[in-house]
């Protein structure tokens, strides 16, 4: 059955705006947690309008990942084509999938290039957010290209209006980087974790080049080698071809943790355009190595400090969520149950005037948050802070506060200080709100992920929430009206009460 466009696509997208919750979120799992606090990108190193060329900007304002601007309205689909891997990594096992986990190489399920194409057009027909289709796994994109060349070639047919991109490992990108160029991918993320090969050799346990090596696995410092040797050529020649390339690295405590800085200087010097540094998810019940042999993750504050080192350097990427192989939505969000296979329609359509019309609608938001964010940076430039506030907040997307902590499945931090108000990460957690069951032990959670928190920023709290984090030193705000985040904390941090000309209110 074809899909009937609505005549009021205008209507439809401020609808789509004005209610992120159309857009439902995941119950999450602890054990996909992303993300902490971190220092963010000196302002010249900075992903907005202002830092960018203008010919810049329009190639990242509306993808998700490459604009921490984007992420509040522009939603992503990651389309299952390619389920064969090269390099076997301590940290992945893309045996296990929990249909509730933001884990990368996780799917539930694997799609030949013309159900991925399809798949496509009904997504986009269905949710005028969609500006992105990207290629991550389950295994690496380019260890077989004909498939991913296959399906962006599909998708583009389909779709020219959104974007392409691809995540790889790197160890066949250089031969690749012609054919990217040709299927429009213009946005290519490669994971790499290390420049000594002495380092790259703790996170592989095999690399698999191919016939150019004999159809051999190399392992230990030989492998590390030539796949650095590969991962940095690959991205030399996408910068050189006018690609935007986003570097992903995994931080390792005893590993690497020492080394990416190093590694984030060397990605400016190069020229990539953004660097995310994630933390290891190493939860045994994954069955990765790392997971098994007790290789833990950083914590929270162990990321922020990390991140902290590097800044003079690439910029950085603060908004991750570690998506799955085959997401649906808006970053932190995932739909992808939503859009399962078997639901799949034999002839989707997807009118692009509703995407038109959203996209419009959010230019005027933009214009509305940017002046918003301004008005907040000029009163914090009147404060006089010893060190950076962090805030954190519950929100649905769109830059707003509009959610109730007992729903919420992530927070954003945010550091203000005389220098404004700005993102830099998320904490994936536990709901608080499940029913009356295990309430106390998702606080006791809560408290300790916001342990180095100054004030939560919400649309509503309960009473018994709310005095569990005042007791542990947290102050909380209920901010009324779907109030913009950057005016809401500007106003909260130079404010010793409640803020000025925001609605707050007791539960």
């Amino acid at each position: 059955m074809q899909k009937i466009v609505p005549l009021d696509v205008v209507q439809r997208s401020r609808l789509a705006v004005r209610d992120r919750a159309s857009v439902a979120p995941s119950g999450g799992c602890a054990a996909g947690a992303c993300g902490g606090a971190d220092a963010a990108s000196p302002p010249d190193r900075g992903t907005g309008p202002a830092d960018l060329a203008p010919a810049v900007w329009e190639r990242v304002k509306d993808h998700p990942c490459y604009s921490p601007d984007a992420h509040h309205d522009f939603a992503r689909l990651h389309v299952a084509v390619a389920p064969a891997c090269n390099v076997q990594c301590h940290y992945c096992n893309r045996k296990y999938d929990c249909a509730n986990e933001s884990r990368p190489g996780v799917v539930s399920e694997r799609l030949t290039p013309a159900e991925a194409a399809r798949k496509a057009v009904w997504v986009a027909g269905e949710l005028p957010q969609l500006s992105v289709v990207g290629i991550a796994g389950p295994g690496d994109a380019l260890a077989d290209p004909r498939r991913t060349f296959e399906t962006c070639r599909r998708i583009a047919d389909a779709l020219p209006d959104i974007k392409l991109c691809l995540s790889t490992n790197g160890l066949a990108l250089p031969d690749c980087v012609d054919a990217i160029k040709a299927h429009g991918i213009d946005h290519v993320t490669i994971t790499i974790n290390a420049l000594d090969p002495a380092v790259a050799a703790r996170i592989y346990a095999w690399v698999a080049p191919g016939r150019s090596h004999g159809n051999r696995r190399l392992t230990g410092i030989d492998g590390a080698r030539l796949l650095l040797e590969r991962q940095w050529q690959g991205l030399d020649l996408l910068v050189a071809a006018g690609v935007l390339v986003k570097v992903n690295s995994v931080l390792i405590p005893g590993i690497n943790d020492g080394h990416l800085p190093d590694v984030n200087a060397e990605l400016k010097a190069r020229g990539a355009f953004l660097h995310n540094v994630m933390p290891l998810i190493s939860d045994p019940a994954h069955g990765t190595r790392f997971g098994l042999d007790g290789q833990r993750g950083p914590t929270p504050v162990e990321l922020q400090a990390v991140r902290e080192r590097l800044g003079g350097g690439a910029r950085l990427m603060t908004h991750c969520r570690q998506c799955r192989a085959d997401a649906v939505g808006l970053l932190g969000t995932d739909q992808h149950a939503r859009f399962s296979r078997d639901r799949l329609p034999a002839a989707p359509t997807a009118d692009p005037a509703p995407r038109r019309a959203y996209r419009a609608v959010i230019e005027r938001e933009r214009r509305d948050r940017a002046a918003a964010a301004a008005a907040a940076t000029e009163s914090l430039d009147q404060v006089r802070l010893d060190k950076p506030r962090l805030i954190a907040v519950c929100s649905k997307g769109g830059g707003r506060i509009n959610q109730h902590f007992g729903q919420a499945t992530a927070f954003a931090i945010y550091a203000a200080d005389g220098d404004g108000v700005r993102l830099v990460g998320h904490r994936q957690a536990d709901r608080y709100c499940r029913g009356g069951y295990g309430v106390d032990a998702a606080l006791t959670a809560i408290t300790a992920l916001l342990g180095d928190v100054d004030l939560v920023l919400c649309a509503r709290i309960g009473k018994r929430p709310r005095r569990g984090l005042e007791a542990a030193g947290l102050r909380v705000l209920e901010i009324a009206d779907n109030a913009y985040i950057e005016p809401a904390i500007a106003a909260a941090v130079t404010a010793d009460s409640v803020p000025s000309g925001i609605a707050a209110h007791s539960a």
